[in-house]
């Protein structure tokens, strides 16, 4: 498989629990050999699309295919990796044994077992109970459990929920390691911290429908502003409108926000608006954070 090969489509897909409309027309590609994050708020329909294309919830309409559709799902879903509960291992049987046991039930090679939790860091562990292990490392020994058949994507849904900060870091660090070997990753988060330190894609849902589908980086790419000041911005805003890359202008704290359709250097708009007889006592040019993206995205009525 090369690496603009898709892994997984999904088609216009809508989901109901009652009247209630989980997902609206759901659409977005897996290509091989990227992370991608699905990010929004609790509620807005992660887990159903996860859990949609994994088999386990009923889709309502619409449709996805695995590997371009070249094998039925359940088959594909052997190629597939998946963490989409809390794990779920026999607490009286160690971390070795527990996955010598997935191996046997998927007749996977035993040799799997070692190097897998070697990658999680519970190669010390592998002897202790299940039942001793913190929140962390049952997360850990879950991922070593779903790389065991050395598949083509892992699915993580909401992978670091419930982790003290150095489980977090952890887990993270092992998602970045995993997608440095060439693993396919699709993770559902609501934290864009996590979104943006471990995924290239990111797609963003909001009760169900997709505001924003693209590269992490793509997010605030076009939001460059101006935060400007004068001693008379009622007629800084009127020059402003009739400046031929000015979007819109917003003001906030006594400061004119001034979005561009294009881009405008700082000496060229400082130029044409000393050209109107207007001095500025304040001209920075700024960049939206994905954190203020994100917001304004998630937060639109």
């Amino acid at each position: 498989m090369n690496s603009s090969e898709t892994i997984l489509s999904v088609n216009n897909l809508n989901k109901y629990y009652g009247a209630l409309q989980a997902l609206d027309n759901v659409s977005f590609e897996i290509k091989k050999g990227n992370v991608y994050g699905i990010l929004g708020p609790n509620g807005s329909g992660k887990s159903t699309t996860l859990g949609i294309t994994l088999n386990v919830v009923n889709k309502t309409s619409g449709g996805y295919k695995w590997f371009s559709g070249k094998m039925e799902t359940h088959e594909a879903l052997k190629k597939v990796g998946a963490i989409i509960e809390r794990p779920n291992f026999y607490p009286y049987m160690t971390a070795e044994e527990n996955l010598w046991l997935v191996c046997k039930i998927k007749g996977i090679n035993y040799a799997k077992v070692n190097e897998k939790l070697e990658l999680v860091g519970l190669t010390e562990r592998k002897n202790s109970k299940f039942s001793t292990f913190s929140l962390g490392m049952k997360q850990r020994l879950a991922i070593a459990s779903a790389l065991l058949n050395d598949p083509e994507i892992l699915i993580l849904d909401e992978p670091t929920n419930g982790l003290d900060p150095q489980g977090i870091h952890q887990i993270r660090d092992i998602i970045k390691q995993i997608a440095a070997t060439g693993t396919t990753i699709l993770l559902a988060s609501h934290l864009l911290d996590e979104v943006e330190k471990v995924c290239t894609h990111v797609l963003v849902l909001r009760k169900g429908v997709i505001l924003y589908t693209g590269l992490v980086d793509g997010m605030s790419a076009n939001d460059i502003f101006f935060e400007l000041n004068s001693d008379d911005n009622e007629n800084l805003i009127k020059v402003l409108n009739n400046h031929p890359a000015v979007k819109n202008i917003a003001t906030d704290q006594g400061n004119v926000l001034v979005y561009l359709k294009e881009n405008l250097e700082s000496k060229d708009l400082n130029r044409f608006l000393f050209e109107n007889n207007i001095i500025l006592n304040h001209l920075v040019k700024r960049k939206n954070s994905l954190e203020e993206q994100f917001l304004e995205l998630t937060e639109r009525k």
